[in-house]
């Protein structure tokens, strides 16, 4: 199937590991061109130099922190500078954030700015560019509504689920639509380093929780981000779209 998406231009955010860069990937084999972020330079100068020898194009590097209003809005010049407007925002930074009952400000402050307030800034920065052209596609990664416990990441993706629900009603007769993805289990450092660490643990969780038999790959996600942000995906929007083998029905 064309998506229709050859020539677009994408900035993707959290690009240098698991679902960020599966997104990049899945972006760059329909000729979508990529500027990509995320704090580490390093793993992003990888994630480029996999794409660059997988397609035809190198994307283009940005590094910085989201969390830094300033680096912030330097990211999205240097990406605007280099591909011109941009007409898709895939946001995928973010991370779990899990607390206690006495965690002081400082740690929900950056919980909030990493998982919401980030995503929030840089599509106001980018909308205006969308609303020119009379298209545009915000797909943000978000996580799920019923946490076992207290994490602040996913008060933060709440919020998110609510801006972007409302965001999609105010222009979406502008060609814009606004929709988040919401993961299961996806092999990631974060699932396999911290959520389930151990082979027995993670064959536990899959046999309690997932129909699928096991968890998912970073491309399974950016293929659906990928679909979302084609012409073909015009009809939908203000939508969480859950992507984790059935896991939703059984693991709250």
């Amino acid at each position: 199937m064309d998506l229709k998406l050859k020539g677009r231009t994408a900035l993707v955010t959290g690009a240098s590991s698991g679902i960020g860069a599966g997104v990049a990937r899945e972006l760059a084999k329909e000729g979508v061109r990529l500027a990509l972020n995320a704090f580490d330079a390093e793993q992003l100068h990888r994630v480029i130099s996999d794409i660059g020898r997988s397609t035809d194009q190198e994307p283009v590097l940005l590094a910085g922190d989201l969390t830094d209003p300033k680096q912030l809005h330097r990211i999205v010049g240097e990406a605007r500078a280099a591909l011109g407007e941009i007409q898709i925002l895939a946001s995928c930074a973010g991370g779990s954030r899990p607390t206690s009952l006495d965690e002081d400000e400082a740690f929900w402050d950056e919980a909030m700015a990493l998982n919401f307030q980030a995503t929030r800034r840089i599509a106001q920065a980018l909308l205006p560019d969308m609303r020119r052209s009379k298209w545009g596609r915000i797909v943000s990664i978000s996580g799920s509504m019923e946490p076992r416990t207290l994490n602040a990441a996913s008060v933060a993706k709440g919020a998110m689920h609510l801006w972007a629900k409302g965001l999609s009603c105010d222009v979406a007769a502008e060609g814009i639509t606004v929709n988040c993805i919401a993961p299961g289990r996806i092999n990631s450092v974060q699932t396999l380093t911290r959520l389930h660490p151990t082979e027995e643990a993670r064959r536990e969780f899959i046999a309690k929780n997932i129909p699928a038999g096991e968890f998912g790959e970073p491309e399974d996600i950016g293929r659906v981000v990928t679909f979302l942000s084609s012409p073909l995906a015009r009809y939908i929007t203000g939508a969480v779209i859950p992507v984790d083998g059935g896991m939703h029905y059984f693991a709250h």
